[in-house]
């Protein structure tokens, strides 16, 4: 196949603003792509060459992409840069270049899907010297080859900012639309939907499960709608959490999961999914990251006290003061997940203690669909406790609102950040905010919110990024909701710092003008405010009042920042 049809695909699908034309295009080109190239554009659809799950990452930055486009192009780098000021796109700086490209013309030739996936594959897998040099001889090989429209894709890919409004939810409707019998004349008819919701339902529960549309694909593509019986939870490949959404009272949080409720403390630690199969142990973040190696006191305590070889636990990992054997903040333990040396003196330093709440696989069973009661009773028969190891976090069954009023004081005393409660007949659902659970906290709710934009401080600050612009999430869009400046340190011991934060933006930075630079939609903080107010200044129609940075939240990715439907939630609430 060549690459240039799936351009084209990108192209169309960008410049089309209606949800219905984009999945029907969308679905009439996956109609078309053999089987042996549907996994790869299932993938590159999604701004990737490898599934969600994969730990692998293309590591390119900006500069580097400087590069590539000047050795492709045979444009100065002054040029370059000004375009790049002037378009805020290096996509789209390589589409004007490559029209009139200098060098290479004459052995330019028809590029390819497979040579495409493969040299964008091998970025993954260079290490050492001369690695940045290499990563750009081959992305500059795809370029030479490429036509402008190409060559505006192949840079959006690598530079992990493919922006063509192709997101879960339309890969979703499109595997429906195309592998469905009469499923796209259901909502084109605007028949009655329900039947559409079950087929929707099918393929949101196999990815929640698999986080592999390309997996999903495959099954559909070979053996129809009953493939998806055949995708199911595998040890040692990460699913989606399940999410819980705020209640504003004990009282609401029975009003959403029934009576009696499981109340268990809620913990101010670390997500993370293990999953043990025989002797080995594989971390993952909720962003699906595996972090293994990170945090090798883990795996040790995991293999001494968990009886099953066999089994996927949900849990809460929090750090503990190796002196008072206290709980510390959670900024302190996300410190362990950037490190890359001397990890074992880490883990000494600031141990952790794992809090297991929940069981999803157990022994080559499927746990999903069982009530958490049951869960529960298949966790207290597979996990040990060992104190300032691994404890199955404690909890209570009740239907008394006095009775649970007073745990949740008792939890916050004890210095917890509140509590869950938790349906006992709920099943677990993976990626899902829903009435299975709810978390209750006595403080305004903080948003998790992306860095958009940033500026240049001044004076001693002058090396450093200072202010920074984030915005919350609707849809596919991302919604400014004001700027951030407080709150962060000097020094990184001492919570997030602006040196940290610099560090990690240079490398996503997609444009300069001035001061200020637009960035990769990647940097998560965790923001404490006093109000949300009404505001037309910013684009998602709110604005923070006095809004401060709590922590770096590097376990959660963008797709899991506050919505702009929880934001009109938070200020709603905050009227009452």
């Amino acid at each position: 196949m060549k690459y240039l049809i799936l351009a084209k695909l990108y192209e169309e699908i960008e410049n089309n603003s209606k949800r219905i034309e984009k999945t029907k295009i969308l679905s009439g080109f996956l109609k078309n792509i053999k089987k042996e190239d549907l996994k790869s554009v299932i993938y590159l659809l999604q701004g990737r060459v490898f599934p969600q799950w994969d730990e692998k990452k293309i590591g390119m930055s900006s500069r580097s992409l400087l590069k590539v486009i000047e050795k492709a192009s045979g444009e100065s780098t002054s040029k370059i840069e000004n375009l790049w000021n002037t378009e805020g796109d290096l996509g789209l700086v390589a589409e004007k270049l490559m029209v009139n490209k200098k060098q290479n013309t004459l052995f330019s030739k028809s590029l390819s899907l497979k040579k495409v996936v493969d040299n964008i594959s091998k970025l993954t897998e260079m290490e050492g010297e001369g690695t940045v040099n290499r990563k750009v001889g081959l992305v500059a090989e795809l370029l030479s080859s490429a036509s402008a429209l190409e060559a505006k894709y192949i840079v959006r890919t690598v530079a992990e900012t493919l922006r063509s409004g192709i997101g879960d939810s339309l890969v979703r409707d499109a595997l429906v639309w195309t592998y469905y019998e009469g499923a796209k004349e259901i909502i084109l008819e605007d028949k009655d939907r329900e039947e559409y919701k079950i087929y929707a339902k099918e393929v949101q529960e196999s990815f929640d499960v698999t986080s592999d549309f390309g997996e999903i694909a495959i099954f559909l593509n070979e053996k129809g709608r009953k493939g998806l019986e055949e995708l199911t939870l595998k040890v040692g490949k990460p699913i989606k959490v399940m999410l819980y959404p705020k209640a504003k009272d004990i009282e609401e949080g029975f009003e959403m999961v029934g009576k009696p409720a499981m109340i268990e403390a809620k913990i101010d630690g670390f997500r993370v999914q293990i999953h043990r199969n025989k002797d080995e142990v594989k971390l993952f973040t909720r962003r699906l990251e595996n972090v293994s190696k990170q945090f090798p006191d883990v795996i040790k305590a995991v293999k001494e006290n968990v009886r099953s070889k066999n089994v996927i636990l949900d849990t809460e990992v929090v750090g503990i003061d190796k002196d008072t054997k206290r709980p510390v903040p959670f900024q302190k333990i996300s410190q362990r997940i950037r490190r890359k040396y001397d990890i074992e003196k880490v883990a000494k330093e600031l141990p952790v203690m794992i809090n297991v709440f929940d069981v999803i696989e157990l022994n080559g069973e499927n746990l999903i669909k069982f009530p958490l009661e049951e869960r529960k009773k298949r966790l207290k028969a597979v996990v040990r406790n060992k104190e300032n190891e691994i404890e199955i976090l404690e909890h209570i069954l009740c239907d008394d609102l006095k009775k649970a009023e007073k745990y949740y004081l008792d939890c916050l005393d004890k210095g917890f950040e509140g509590v869950m409660m938790k349906s006992v007949e709920g099943m677990y659902k993976p990626g899902k905010r829903v009435g299975q659970g709810v978390k209750i906290k006595p403080v305004m709710e903080p948003l998790d919110l992306v860095i958009v934009e940033a500026e240049w401080g001044e004076g001693k600050r002058a090396k450093w990024l200072s202010s920074f612009t984030v915005a919350c999430r609707d849809g596919n869009k991302f919604l400014e909701i004001g700027k951030v400046g407080t709150g962060i340190k000097e020094k990184s011991e001492e919570g997030v710092s602006y040196e940290e934060l610099t560090n990690q933006l240079k490398k996503l930075i997609i444009s300069e003008k001035g001061r200020s630079v637009k960035v990769k939609k990647q940097v998560v903080l965790e923001i404490l405010y006093e109000e949300i107010q009404a505001s037309p200044s910013y684009s998602s129609g709110f604005a923070l009042r006095f809004p401060r940075v709590h922590m770096l939240r590097e376990d959660k990715g963008v797709d899991e920042i506050s919505s702009l439907e929880e934001v009109k939630k938070f200020y709603k609430d905050q009227k009452k």
